[in-house]
């Protein structure tokens, strides 16, 4: 899935569609199938994306689904590309966004993680994408706007406020990606971590010398007996924004000084 970029299509006709600019084909429809819009291609773009991840997400799915021919489809959407970054807006736009406003900056930051981690669970697939041209449109601007916000008045300039949140929803995709992969490993072997190991521990009896590599078999036992698997998505998601969290308030700290 990981082939899958945004902001690949023809950037002019995704920001038409994005914005849904009038006669650009977000209203009703000029194929054959009444009451059809780019909106309805979207939603079941994302429904089955839901459902199947996003390698089911082909124009040909998308228009059975919605009862129409590939050809009608193309009417609304000129392709995949354009359509991968209309379902990441629309989604975008989707979250809730609470007010955190008056609440201590490291809650505020917290919860932005939290926002978008609970998306990455809603959609598994908006792990999955590449994102280095995100699209522009409504639901983008305003998730861009409010998680900002949580960044305001900690004496950050305006770079260093758009590093930090580029950095804080690096981390939570790269997390949610690593705990859908662990699932689908599970999912696929019919195995979980547990099991996998006890199936494998002779053969690594046989071929692990715990003398050579000492360190590794300390932390490694520790670790895998504290999480009762290799890795644990929940460990690694908590560890990883207390360390971000230590890490802005050391810049925060620097910033003030200066």
């Amino acid at each position: 899935m990981a082939k899958d970029r945004i902001g690949t299509g023809d950037p002019s006709r995704t920001l038409e569609l994005l914005w849904r600019e009038p006669g650009r084909g977000g209203g009703k429809g000029r194929g054959p199938k009444q009451g059809l819009s780019v909106d309805a291609v979207v939603h079941a773009a994302i429904e089955l994306a839901d459902a199947e991840g996003l390698d089911a997400v082909t124009m040909r799915r998308v228009a059975q689904r919605l009862g129409v021919t590939p050809m009608t489809l193309y009417t609304y959407v000129p392709g995949k590309a354009e359509l991968l970054d209309l379902m990441l807006d629309t989604v975008y736009l989707r979250m809730e966004r609470a007010d955190h406003a008056g609440e201590p900056w490291r809650e505020r930051v917290a919860a932005v993680a939290r926002e978008n981690r609970e998306l990455a669970d809603r959609h598994p697939w908006t792990a999955a994408l590449t994102v280095t041209r995100p699209p522009l449109g409504p639901g983008l601007v305003a998730k861009y706007e409010h998680e900002l916000r949580a960044f305001e008045g900690l004496g950050l300039d305006d770079v260093e406020q758009d590093a930090a949140l580029t950095h804080l929803l690096d981390f939570v995709q790269s997390t949610a990606r690593k705990a859908h992969d662990a699932a689908a490993a599970e999912r696929d072997s019919a195995m979980s971590d547990e099991q996998w190991w006890a199936a494998n521990e002779p053969l690594l009896a046989r071929v692990f010398d715990p003398e050579r590599y000492p360190v590794a078999t300390r932390v490694g036992s520790a670790a895998g007996e504290a999480h009762q698997s290799a890795y644990s998505a929940e460990h690694a998601y908590e560890f990883g924004l207390r360390l971000i969290l230590q890490g802005l308030a050391g810049l925060i700290g620097e910033t003030a000084r200066d």
